[in-house]
């Protein structure tokens, strides 16, 4: 079976004032995720802490329950899960003036076995760093996500465009939009990175996966990470979460 080490760090940056991002990691569920809040500071901050808090325990539930863990049914409890907490989230906003409009982003990572199930709203995203290689696993839920996907503009243009901000799918909405969840068999020694837009949106792919192969230890990896986007500018909160995988014997 597979076996996680992982570490999380998460900054303010060099220009916002809050952190509104949080990480949860929980490895004796094999339980990872990142969320990155919107909707003004305090809703932005109530969002991100609210997902951290509640997606959690309601995984737990769900999957705890199952009788078997195909992993069709799997994901289901995982996609269940998520609506079940924009829900809750999108009732506390309608409820709660100071809190109109809150929402967050999420990337999540759930171990089972030799398997990974990934599931993500918004434009956070998990990478998978397997024999030197770095490999996007999620697609943004954003605006210049689709304007790129259908050839008008570039990935290189993505990354400035005025709207690269605008997402189209988050926790939190008021429509039942689902999350993306996907399966994935692991090797020995895959590494998976959770991020929010704030890595990034300031260092390209290329920096991430010299940082990656440089840094073994998980959390001398998120240092670094952090670190390069704030000498790239810090223009927005970051979080980097790092989960090193090795075979382990029964």
């Amino acid at each position: 079976m597979l076996q996680s080490k992982s570490a999380g760090l998460s900054d303010v940056g060099k220009v916002r004032k809050q952190n509104e991002d949080d990480y949860v990691i929980r490895n004796d569920q094999g339980l990872f995720l990142v969320s990155d809040g919107m909707g003004g500071h305090r809703a932005g901050q109530t969002a991100s802490s609210m997902v951290a808090t509640l997606l959690p325990d309601a995984l737990e539930q769900q999957l705890s329950a199952l009788p078997l863990e195909d992993a069709e049914t799997v994901s289901f409890c995982i996609r269940d899960a998520i609506v079940a907490v924009s829900q809750t989230l999108w009732q506390r906003s309608s409820q709660d003036p100071a809190l109109a409009g809150m929402g967050a982003t999420l990337a999540l990572l759930v171990t089972r076995s030799t398997t990974a199930f990934i599931a993500h709203m918004g434009d956070s995203r998990v990478y998978l760093f397997r024999s030197g290689r770095l490999q996007q696993l999620t697609t943004d839920h954003s605006l210049v996500s689709l304007l790129q996907s259908t050839g008008e503009i570039t990935a290189e243009e993505a990354r400035t465009h005025p709207a690269r901000n605008r997402i189209t799918r988050h926790v939190g909405m008021e429509r039942p939009l689902y999350p993306d969840v996907q399966s994935l068999e692991l090797s020995e020694g895959d590494r998976l990175l959770l991020c929010t837009d704030g890595l990034n949106g300031m260092i390209d792919d290329g920096h991430i996966a010299e940082i990656l192969a440089r840094c073994k230890d998980p959390e001398e990896a998120c240092q670094a990470l952090v670190d390069a986007a704030n000498a790239a500018g810090g223009k927005d909160n970051v979080t980097a979460l790092v989960v090193n995988l090795d075979l382990v014997e029964r």
